[in-house]
């Protein structure tokens, strides 16, 4: 489990496609206090660690399986490209965002950007079967990001990108057309589904 708050910005520095896709991230986590096994969200999506390094800077490999490449966008990892990271939650840890699976359920796209004072409101449009999830208010977990949820229209809705959330994340290079990871809320997914029951 996770809490949507990034707790550093990691780049990728290799590729390697063998069955599965595995991935190397440079990072500035102390990888001595990282094990074999660990989960660490990478834009969202909740990855294990397969191999661990120091050279010449700090990095991890993960694997990433063609169900996971399917439901989000790390089909479209280069060498270089910054990711979002966060480590798992551990009992006691204070919980700053909300409660994330880092089960990706599917992708937006971002559709508009606009600056308000000195924050930037950015919307999404979100596949047409998670939009029903998405309330005024709530939560959602972009990028592996925790954010609030200010308006939603149909499947559009719109968030307020503060600027340190710029400064410490991958936001701050946000573009129209991107696809972004989308992790609805996981209470909302629970109470859709006990109206069904109802």
């Amino acid at each position: 489990m996770f809490t949507g708050i990034v707790t550093d910005v990691g780049t990728v520095l290799a590729l390697e496609h063998a069955g599965d896709l595995r991935a190397r991230i440079g990072t500035g986590y102390d990888v001595a206090g990282i094990d074999i096994g660990a989960s660490i969200a990478c834009e969202g999506v909740c990855l294990t660690v397969v191999a661990l390094g120091r050279t010449p800077q700090n990095w991890f490999d993960v694997q990433i399986s063609a169900e996971t490449l399917s439901k989000t966008t790390l089909g479209g990892w280069t060498v270089g490209t910054r990711v979002n990271l966060e480590r798992a939650l551990k009992v006691g840890d204070e919980l700053g965002g909300h409660i994330v699976s880092g089960h990706v359920d599917g992708v937006a796209e971002v559709v508009g950007l606009r600056h308000e004072g000195d924050s930037l409101r950015v919307t999404f449009r979100a596949p047409e079967a998670l939009a029903k999830f998405i309330a005024p208010k709530g939560s959602v977990a972009l990028n592996g990001t925790s954010l609030t949820v200010n308006e939603v229209a149909g499947c559009e809705f719109g968030v307020n990108l503060i600027p340190h959330t710029q400064e410490v994340t991958t936001w701050n290079a946000v573009a129209l057309g991107q696809p972004i990871n989308l992790e609805i809320d996981t209470l909302a997914r629970y109470v859709a589904r006990l109206q069904e029951w109802a």
